[in-house]
């Protein structure tokens, strides 16, 4: 059997039970929430308009919603294939589920096992992958095409049409990096719209190559110089990548949390005490995407290390306002005092860690640090039930959104539905939203 034929039967082969539904009920409350949000944004606006000009189908929800769910940089992340999985593989399952009027647990374990596919085929592609393409634009279509060919009922032939069909469309470049532009809100909305339309023609017997990641024309071949085939079907009976996949609390790129986190706690002991220096150890991934002492933009300031532990440092705590202008000229004299040095003991155990040194010298000599091997929201340190209500009540707010309470319950509650409508599960109207005049934090 070629690989995509392999992952597929490991996947239709892996039971799920009531514990991953409830993980995944959580993991659809956190998307619907950022969904929201997104909207409460220039990029937001944006993307709303464009979709407003023309009658909405599946395809055109499914990237208005993915895009929307990228952009405040809150969404889940899985650490070992840099990839977040839940803004491409969701709003597949969101569109599709609804036009079909599929039950929520069929909606559920679609999203599971899109979460599978692309989370493992992100585990393969070796680390200089990332370098230059990203993980979640092209590995995320190929989750995207997994829950909707699911929900669409294809049988485990037409799922690897579906796979080789996602797999010759993976694109998404890096580049954007470079000048804080729009573009990777565009990589989760086009991967996922992208695994939509592979699914759809799998369904009507369009066919895709299966042997997509392996061929010697491939997806391996062309864009993974290292790649690690042996990782995508790894550990078959270990639980469902979505339990290993992290929610963030804070804002920003995930490579700069664990930072974020040990920064916050240094912020409450420096007891009025100004940093003359600050040292942070982290991965050279860390650094290849988040090393920017002096950004320009709200995005650019998501991205830099520097200005987001500054800010911690500073504030003792990150929000939306973080990243505006006023809070980039707060935090640019602290960034100047920083060194970033790619830590050995982190660089070895990444990618399944994403670990963090801050060391700060003060200005009365006295020295101070903080290290994390985990960062907040991880795995190994979940945010507990009320942290995640917290944040979608937060996610809600700045989105306009009112009686947050009451889509806790239909969301949560979703397992039990035989079916949902537009009205029933996204707490916003396309088409008559009202978004607040002003900003909300």
């Amino acid at each position: 059997m070629s690989l995509t034929e392999q992952l597929v039967y490991l996947i239709e082969n892996k039971s799920i039970d009531d514990e991953d539904i409830e993980a995944a009920s959580w993991y659809l409350l956190d998307a619907i929430a950022n969904i929201a949000a997104g909207l409460n944004t220039d990029q937001g606006r944006i993307l709303r308009s464009w979709f407003l000009e023309e009658s909405p189908d599946t395809s055109r929800k499914v990237f208005f919603m993915g895009s929307l769910m990228h952009i405040l940089e809150m969404d889940d992340l899985h650490r070992r294939s840099v990839v977040h999985p839940g803004c491409v593989v969701i709003p597949a399952v969101i569109a599709v589920g609804l036009r079909a009027g599929i039950s929520g647990r069929m909606m559920l374990e679609a999203a599971i096992k899109g979460f599978e596919a692309c989370t493992r085929i992100g585990n393969s592609v070796g680390p200089t992958h990332y370098k230059i393409w990203h993980n979640t634009a092209t590995c995320g279509t190929f989750g995207a095409a997994y829950a909707a060919g699911n929900l669409m009922g294809l049988n485990s032939l037409k799922l690897c049409d579906a796979l080789g069909n996602a797999g010759t469309q993976s694109s998404g470049l890096w580049e954007f990096v470079e000048d804080g532009s729009m573009s990777k809100h565009l990589h989760a909305g086009r991967a996922g719209q992208s695994g939509l339309i592979a699914a759809e023609l799998a369904r009507h017997g369009f066919s895709g190559s299966h042997t997509i990641l392996e061929g010697e024309r491939g997806f391996y071949k062309a864009c993974c110089p290292d790649a690690m085939p042996e990782e995508l079907l790894s550990n078959p009976d270990s639980q469902w990548q979505i339990h290993q996949t992290s929610i963030k609390p804070w804002p920003s790129c995930r490579h700069t949390h664990p930072s974020i986190d040990a920064a916050l706690e240094l912020s409450s002991t420096l007891d009025g005490e100004f940093p003359e220096s600050i040292v942070v150890g982290v991965t050279q991934a860390t650094i290849d995407v988040c090393d920017n002492s002096n950004p320009k933009t709200v995005y650019e300031a998501k991205f830099s290390l520097q200005h987001c532990v500054s800010i911690a440092i500073l504030y003792g705590q990150i929000g939306f306002d973080s990243f505006d202008s006023e809070a980039r000229q707060q935090a640019s004299g602290l960034a100047k005092k920083f060194s970033l040095k790619c830590n050995e003991e982190f660089e070895k155990d990444y990618p399944d860690a994403w670990g963090a040194k801050v060391k700060v010298k003060l200005t009365n000599g006295k020295e101070l640090s903080v290290r994390r091997k985990n960062a907040k929201g991880d795995p190994e340190a979940r945010l507990s039930p009320k942290e995640m209500l917290e944040k979608a009540e937060m996610l809600f707010r700045y989105g306009g959104v009112p009686n947050a309470e009451v889509w806790y319950e239909r969301i949560l509650g979703l397992s039990r539905e035989q079916s949902f409508g537009d009205s029933d599960l996204i707490p916003v109207s396309y088409t008559h939203l009202t978004l607040p005049t002003k900003r909300i934090v």
